[in-house]
């Protein structure tokens, strides 16, 4: 396995590759149910979960994690885009008004645990979140049938909700 040194501690190389949300399609592919989704900040088209329209800056057409085609959709599915964004809580009181009642919000995003990710060693990271961040976050806007992850083995965590009526 190729590895990369940040600190005096080895990770897998493919953590800083992209591309992380495959390790979360398995379980995405049972909650992000319906026709209409999205997935915000997939990076590549070809990385989006399947079936999902793939919304990212990189496609330059006019849609953003603050701007999204058309509201009423069955889930939103977003992998290591929240800690990118200025105001994650602007982001997801918006995604929250796009999901029709019942939809799933479904996030997949970095753990403290891996150094390298933290804003003050990527600068292209703007934030630390937690799960317990993201859980109150969606108690506190309705959310229902939360279920929050620990650290999986990709440093990342899990967090998923039912938008609720």
């Amino acid at each position: 396995m190729n590895l990369i040194k940040f600190k005096d501690k080895e990770y897998p190389l493919f953590q800083a590759l992209g591309f992380s949300a495959r390790f979360a399609f398995p379980f995405a592919l049972e909650v992000c149910k319906g026709s209409k989704g999205y997935d915000i900040g997939c990076m590549k088209r070809e990385w989006a979960f399947p079936g999902a329209i793939p919304i990212d800056t990189n496609f330059n057409d006019g849609y953003d994690a603050y701007k999204l085609p058309k509201k009423n959709v069955d889930y939103i599915f977003s992998s290591h885009c929240l800690e990118h964004l200025i105001d994650w809580v602007k982001a997801l009181d918006y995604w929250t008004t796009v999901l029709r009642p019942g939809g799933t919000l479904f996030l997949y995003l970095p753990d403290y645990s891996q150094e390298y990710w933290r804003p003050w060693n990527n600068r292209k990271h703007k934030h630390c979140l937690f799960p317990f961040m993201i859980n109150d976050y969606m108690k506190d806007n309705n959310y229902k049938n939360i279920c929050c992850s620990e650290t999986d083995l990709n440093c990342s965590f899990i967090v998923f909700g039912e938008k609720g009526e």
